[in-house]
């Protein structure tokens, strides 16, 4: 609650209020006087107790004192800051004894802290709190100076309608404790040098609360650790600034033994209940600086003009130090400046030079207080401070205002002012306020009315200021209406400057008849119904009003208010009320408008009466359907089920109804996609196989309902993913395909190259090749990416062979899928038997894949029978030694009996003749048995799994007596057999059979050795076929070995014994023939 100060006023405002009295009311001062004559009054007692009785002079003295109406009183309140909405401040008929019946209380100045009760004069608080500290008027004060809140209260006597009186008072606002001492910064860094005396001082920096005397800062305190309780204490100076906190040095700073303190200092102001708070005072312990600055004066004042220009210099402050070097340069700063003086001026680090840099307004701000701190650039730096005071000097750079308002019952709007034509002489239409923001002469304003007009100012406060004063505008004379319906008044203002500075503000007053009746619309409610797509300018409707009034009060002008969605968009006529649309309406953008009709007539103050208009918009198929996308990508998988919904759309349509009812189809429909119309899902109509066709586009049709329909389309891509369910497809090599690989082939050399492909896409299309079988040996590699297959190991003799390598490809799809390819690599010298190959080849595509080929799996376990082998050969060795040796003696003897060929004979020419067929053979079975004919060899295709001769049959035959004799050598031989015909050339210790040449062996039929190259010479007699390969592998399979050309024999058959073989071969006896 605010506390009252008018009853009783205290002293300083009742002396104030005496000291005014006696200088402008002399009756007043001798009233005064003969109360001081007559002494003190005699109480005498009444009905309702003691009363002060007056003779007759003192009573007419003090009503001539009474307040006169039209003649301002100031009032004074104080109130605390930040008091709660509607807290009574005082009771102006209470406590000044104004009148609270028939009287109308009106706030002029105090917006918006306060309000006041139209009837009673009581101010109160309002929500807008009353913030000491944030009001402007308390701005940059000195200390002790109160805070002052100006306001002004109307008074207008409503019985009598007369004149208003004008208020205006003060409030005080105190001070509460609302707000918390604070340093600066938390953490606050001291420099003292380590050489300091004990007992110096060093300030600390102060801290700043918001509130004022006693609620500001009131006490500081020291809070210190073990270590530095002993080192430091605190001292609190006052001075002209307030409160100073020094440290004071109390014992000897060592720094190279503790280089810095950390102290804690709290501040408390003194409220109750008091506020504090603390900050970090780090204390640095430096090296010696001795000397400080000293600035050459305490303090500096100087005086500023306003408006000077930027970079003016305003007042130079210098200090010197004693010391020398970097302890003697000193640079200047402000010190705890205000943020205006930061803003306005500029200190030259340097120089100490204070110069303008910034508009400088007294009328702002009158006078700039600040520190400026000179400290040297030592190691431990020392300061000084200095008092600046710049006074801001008045230039009459403001010409004066002129601020016209109502007062009372009188209203202004757009500067005009309305007053009915019968009000009573001397009445206020407006308080008028001049005033000029500048000082002295140059703000004394003189204020007239221009011009030959009913009205003039007279003065409404008798304490106003000459910079600031306060006029009525009233009337001189009757007004006429009829004669005069306004006025344009022009009010002049000059101040008192050199040179002076005037300026003029107006108000238009209208004269007015009296109004009493208010327009009144046939239908207060008006409903229609308005296609949309209108030309503009069509009628929408059309709405009636009469006034009861006559003449220029009952003629009405219409005009519309509408909603701001309508704004703009429909018009009225002002005399028929007739309302056209002024564009075309759209009923997808606003269905329905409500339109407020005003009718007001011409009277003064002018009545209306209002109707309201509502707009119902028609709709029309004016929207094409409209796709939510300009187009539309789906993806899908492939393989799936047909019917299975591949994408949804959307369609909309602004219109309404049936006009927004859409049915879709798909165009160019060729069966393979169907739509539904409920919820726009694309199914289609069979499953997809990315690698036939990855992409299918067609359009979607969407048709409305209404007449005429509407319709849009919109394109559609449907795209197939893919799905790993294609293989890997082997393109080389084939299957059947054979690459020869020579021993001599060098490690890491590419061998075969394993190419494919996947008509998959992406990773279900990316490959990784391997070896999944075929390579026990660890031969072979492959790459996994490229499919190069590359010789990792040297070849050996058992290497020697068909090489089948199974090629596994893999993608890398989920789930892989994956394809097998055999790389064939023959490891021998040369392919000059390719029979034997091409059956080796057949027999691997006859093969398992899980049954590896490679190489002679027979050479293992020749080397294991190589023994039991070497004996059977020496036996036969030493038999075919002695059949020689007979074969020999017989020849001798024919040669001595006849010499030559002789034709006809028996074995002769069964010695000689050529092997027999199959059916030649069985005829020859049949002949004696005494001489046994030697057995047919029986073919390759007939041998059994291990494809060797276990035996060796051989007979002596001649076609005739006395021809020679002929070895016949059923032989078979191995894969992989030595070339032991050169080998037993040049070896064999026997003599060999002389081969006549006339004989018939010497013919075409009897051809002895093949045409084989050097390392493949196999050897047999008569027509029986010899085959030979470099390596050749059995496995259980039979071969047809190819039937070389033979050679024509031209030199004697020679039979040696043959040497013992390094590998037995199932006992095969080889030959050697001699050209």
């Amino acid at each position: 609650m605010g506390r009252r100060c008018s009853r009783p006023v205290p002293a300083p405002y009742r002396l104030l209020q005496l000291e005014q009295t006696l200088l402008l009311h002399p009756a007043k001062a001798l009233l005064i006087l003969e109360l001081a004559r007559m002494g003190p009054l005699r109480p005498s007692p009444g009905p309702r107790g003691q009363r002060l009785l007056l003779s007759p002079f003192l009573l007419a003295l003090l009503l001539l004192l009474a307040p006169s109406p039209g003649h301002a009183t100031r009032v004074v309140y104080k109130v605390p800051e930040e008091q709660p909405p509607n807290t009574l401040i005082g009771s102006l008929a209470a406590d000044y004894g104004f009148p609270d019946v028939g009287h109308l209380y009106k706030l002029e100045v105090g917006a918006p802290y306060l309000r006041v009760d139209g009837k009673t004069g009581d101010i109160f608080t309002t929500e807008t709190s009353i913030d000491r500290e944030g009001l402007r008027e308390c701005q940059n004060q000195l200390p002790g100076e109160p805070c002052i809140l100006e306001f002004e209260v109307s008074i207008t006597d409503l019985v009598q309608n007369g004149s208003p009186r004008l208020l205006e008072g003060q409030i005080e606002v105190q001070d509460i404790n609302d707000n918390t001492p604070n340093f600066a910064s938390p953490v606050i860094t001291l420099p003292i040098p380590e050489n300091t005396n004990i007992g110096s001082l060093f300030s600390i920096p102060v801290a700043s609360d918001r509130d004022a005397g006693p609620n500001g800062v009131a006490t500081y305190e020291l809070q210190a650790g073990p270590e530095a309780q002993e080192l430091f204490g605190l001292q609190v100076a006052e001075d002209q600034e307030g409160k100073q906190p020094q440290l004071i040095v109390m014992g000897n700073l060592d720094r190279e033994r503790w280089d810095s303190y950390d102290l804690t200092i709290k501040v408390q102001d003194g409220g109750s209940p008091p506020r504090a708070s603390s900050a970090l005072l780090r204390v640095t312990v430096l090296d010696t600086n001795d000397n400080a600055p000293k600035f050459e004066r305490p303090s500096y004042e100087a005086e500023l003009s306003e408006n000077s220009p930027i970079g003016h210099s305003v007042i130079q402050v210098k200090a010197n130090d004693s010391d020398q070097g970097a302890n003697a340069e000193i640079d200047y700063t402000f010190h705890q400046a205000p943020e205006v003086v930061r803003r306005l001026l500029r200190l030259d680090r340097n120089t100490g030079l204070i110069t303008v840099q910034g508009p400088v307004d007294r009328e702002d701000l009158s006078t700039l207080r600040f520190s400026v701190l000179a400290k040297d650039r030592g190691t431990n730096p020392k300061s000084a401070r200095a008092q600046v005071v710049v006074t801001v000097k008045d230039m009459n750079d403001n010409a004066p205002t002129i601020e016209i308002r109502g007062i009372g019952l009188v209203t202004h709007q757009d500067g005009m002012a309305n007053i009915s034509e019968d009000v009573a002489e001397e009445t206020a239409v407006a308080l008028v306020q001049v005033s000029d923001r500048d000082e002295g002469e140059n703000a004394a304003v003189t204020c007239v009315v221009a011009g030959d007009v009913p009205f003039q100012l007279r003065q409404a406060s008798e304490t106003g200021s000459d910079s600031k004063k306060k006029y009525f505008l009233q009337t001189t004379t009757p007004l006429d209406y009829e004669k005069v319906k306004d006025y344009t008044i022009e009010i002049v203002a000059v101040d008192s400057g050199n040179p002076p500075l005037s300026s003029t503000n107006s108000l238009k007053v209208q004269v007015v008849d009296v109004n009493d009746n208010a327009p009144v619309f046939t239908q207060s409610i008006t409903e229609v119904a308005f296609p949309e797509n209108n030309k503009p300018g069509e009628v929408v409707a059309e709405v009636t009003a009469s006034d009861a009034d006559s003449g220029s009060n009952a003629e009405l002008v219409y005009s519309l208010e509408p909603e701001p969605a309508a704004k703009g968009l429909f018009t009225i006529s002002p005399e028929t009320g007739e309302i056209r649309v002024k564009t075309s309406l759209d009923r997808e953008q606003r269905d329905s408008y409500e339109l407020k009709v005003v009718a007001a007539d011409r009277g003064s103050p002018s009545l209306q009466g209002t109707a309201t208009v509502l707009v119902n918009v028609l709709d029309c198929n004016d929207n094409d359907p409209k796709f939510m996308l300009s187009g539309y990508n789906f993806s899908v998988m492939e393989n799936m089920p047909a019917l299975s919904p591949v994408g949804m759309v959307t369609v909309i349509d602004g219109d309404k109804g049936e006009n927004a009812r859409v049915q879709l189809t798909v165009e160019q429909d060729n069966g393979d996609f169907v739509i539904q119309n409920g919820t726009g899902t694309i199914l289609s109509s069979l499953s997809f196989d990315r690698e036939q066709q990855s992409t299918y586009t067609f359009q979607l049709k969407a048709v409305d309902g209404g007449v005429p329909p509407r319709s849009a389309y919109v394109g559609v891509t449907i795209n197939v993913l893919d799905e790993n369910d294609n293989a890997p497809f082997i393109t080389a090599p084939s299957n059947t395909s054979h690459r020869l690989l020579t021993p001599q082939t060098r490690l890491g050399e590419t061998v075969s190259q394993v190419t494919a492909e996947d008509i998959d896409s992406g990773v279900n299309a990316e490959l990784t090749y391997s070896i999944a079988g075929g390579n026990p040996y660890g031969l072979f590699q492959i790459g996994s990416h490229s499919g190069a297959i590359t010789l990792e190991k040297e070849i050996e003799r058992r290497h020697h062979g068909l090489h089948r390598l199974v090629v596994k490809v893999s993608d890398r799809g989920k789930p892989p899928r994956y394809g097998t390819a055999l790389v064939h690599l023959y490891v021998n010298e040369t392919l000059a038997n390719r029979t034997l190959l091409e059956t080796l080849l057949g027999h691997s595509l006859d093969t398992p894949l899980d049954i590896d080929i490679a190489g002679d799996p027979e050479y293992e376990r020749s080397k294991q029978r190589g023994n039991i082998l070497f004996g059977v050969v020496a036996g036969v060795v030493a038999v075919a030694l002695l059949i020689a040796l007979a074969v020999l003696v017989r020849y001798c003897r024919q040669r001595e009996a006849k010499s030559g060929y002789q034709a006809g004979k028996k074995e002769t020419k069964d010695l000689y003749a050529p092997k027999p067929s199959s059916k030649a053979s069985k005829g020859n079975k049949g002949k004696g048995k005494k001489s046994k004919s030697p057995k047919p060899v029986k073919p390759v295709e007939d041998e059994d799994e291990a494809g060797l001769q276990k035996s060796l049959k051989f007979n002596l035959m001649s076609d005739a007596p006395g021809d020679s004799p002929r070895i016949h050598l059923p032989l078979n031989y191995p894969p992989g057999s030595p070339d032991l015909g050169r080998h037993y050339r040049s070896n064999s210790p026997l003599p060999s059979i002389q081969l006549q040449p006339q004989s018939p062996s010497a013919s075409k039929k009897h051809q002895v050795v093949q045409d084989l190259p050097p390392a493949n010479t196999f050897v047999g007699t008569g027509d029986t076929t010899s085959t030979g390969s470099e390596q050749y592998s059995d496995y259980s399979y039979r071969t047809n070995p190819p039937k070389y050309p033979s050679k024509q024999v031209g030199q004697p058959l020679r039979l040696s014994t043959p040497r013992p073989l390094p590998h037995p071969y199932h006992g095969a006896i080889w030959t050697e023939v001699w050209e």
